[in-house]
């Protein structure tokens, strides 16, 4: 009750515009940097759009800065979903008519960062948006996606599996770096494609798929890096006999010649080695086909790679409507023949972060952020602590973008992506849908709470 009555008295001090980073200083903040450190009663100053220093107590004057007071909440770094798909259904009329809407959703949620991590056209004009200013929302890093083997194998080849892009999401990238194609659309009425994994037994491929060229492969590399795309995004379902883990390798060597990393969707025990083995930079999605409590070494060669990998555990679990029904990504009647994934994907991951791996935060669902997060913190929560789980949302998920050396905790020289919470996280994780004010890159872009009179330091 006084953290609520503590909204009133925030006092914003009248700064830049809207759209230019500004010194702030952030005082009386109980703060958690992300790094595991704790600091009862502290304060964040921010100059020219970075975080300048964190400390106990308050600072001496900061001149020209807009001062928040935090009264006692709880500061953290922005979050970070590592991976998305912000842009659902036709992507143009989306661009013009929903993406202001929904990229404020994003902020209000707190999230200062994410990573699209199947991209058509139209989400590198979105990232420029945001960018400007144009749109007020997070920080958007683009994949395109680039497939590993034509479709065969006795099965969809790489499209249509469990845990790819909802049916709504937007096109996938041929290997000719042309204009994206829509996915083949689903089975009707079976919805969302991860509800017939072909991933999965008894829908697993038992042929080999066809081999792409290489001279192919490696155009749609050089595509996407020279239309600025941020990743390139593969899918790996291996087949017997079948190119993939090669063309994977292929990839990743020549999008480090072109500075694009590779991020890889495994869903299953075998194709995460094999993305493994090929020297993917992401393993984007927790394994969730296999059981790595049966397999200590493969526990061991997915952690000792050094290969950051998303979360991801909530498209398993039931999203629940206002009248309870349970849903699945698609908004359709949850799959209960997937409900196995979602006790061996915690199960997983609890393994792999003992082992020393660095598991971050990724939500892959087209719910709203806030509803996203609610869910993945009930999967989390199953096998990680509040503790672990800031970790995973902050500095954890900067990782699984590669952006670690930028953001995810409050650290001298970093973004100021900041978020201040009215709850303690520490204590019940779910605090953390408590977002009344989000800045990104030194900026307040999100603010819940009532302005008090202003001074200036």
């Amino acid at each position: 009750m006084k953290k609520l009555i503590a909204l009133i008295g925030l006092a914003l001090v009248a700064g830049a515009g809207p759209a230019a980073a500004q010194n702030l200083v952030i005082t009386n903040a109980r703060i958690l940097d992300g790094t595991g450190t704790v600091i009862e009663r502290g304060a964040v100053v921010v100059r020219d759009g970075k975080i300048a220093s964190v400390s106990a107590g308050n600072p001496a004057s900061v001149p020209d800065a807009r001062v928040i007071d935090a009264r006692g909440m709880t500061v953290m770094p922005g979050f970070i979903d590592a991976h998305r798909h912000p842009i659902q259904g036709n992507a143009a009329e989306w661009l013009e008519k929903e993406a202001a809407d929904q990229m404020r959703g994003y902020l209000e949620a707190g999230f200062t960062t994410v990573l699209s991590a199947i991209t058509p056209d139209e989400g590198l004009e979105l990232r420029r948006r945001t960018e400007s200013g144009a749109i007020k929302g997070p920080r958007i890093f683009a994949a395109r996606i680039i497939p590993l083997a034509r479709a065969g194998g006795g099965g969809r080849g790489n499209a249509g599996r469990r845990g790819a892009a909802p049916a709504a999401a937007p096109s996938t990238q041929g290997a000719q770096g042309a204009a994206p194609t829509a996915p083949p659309a689903p089975a009707a009425g079976r919805g969302d494609p991860a509800r017939f994994d072909t991933s999965r037994p008894p829908l697993r491929p038992t042929q080999p798929a066809g081999a792409i060229a290489a001279e192919d492969t490696i155009n749609a590399v050089d595509a996407a890096a020279k239309a600025g795309f941020d990743y390139i995004k593969t899918v790996i379902t291996v087949t017997p006999g079948g190119p993939e883990t090669e063309t994977l390798r292929l990839i990743v060597n020549e999008g480090k010649k072109r500075n694009i990393p590779t991020v890889t969707h495994a869903v299953t025990v075998v194709d995460a080695l094999a993305a493994v083995d090929a020297g993917t930079a992401v393993l984007v999605h927790t394994p969730h086909i296999g059981r790595l409590d049966e397999d200590a070494a493969a526990v061991q060669k997915i952690a000792k790679a050094g290969i950051p990998m998303t979360s991801t555990l909530a498209i398993f679990i039931p999203h629940f409507s206002p009248d309870n029904t349970p849903l699945f990504r698609d908004r359709l009647p949850f799959p209960w023949d997937t409900v196995s994934s979602a006790g061996q994907g915690p199960v997983n991951a609890r393994l792999l972060w003992e082992a020393g791996l660095s598991y971050g935060y990724g939500t892959d669902t087209s719910w709203p952020p806030k509803e996203s997060l609610r869910d993945e913190l009930r999967a989390l929560s199953l096998v990680f602590s509040p503790k672990d789980i800031v970790t995973i949302l902050t500095r954890n998920a900067a990782r699984s973008a590669l952006k670690q050396d930028q953001l995810g905790t409050l650290e001298p020289g970093k973004l100021a992506d900041i978020v201040i919470i009215n709850g303690d996280p520490l204590s019940n994780i779910y605090d953390v849908l408590n977002v009344v004010m989000t800045v990104k890159g030194g900026v307040v872009l999100s603010d819940k709470t009532t302005p008090a009179a202003a001074t200036r330091r």
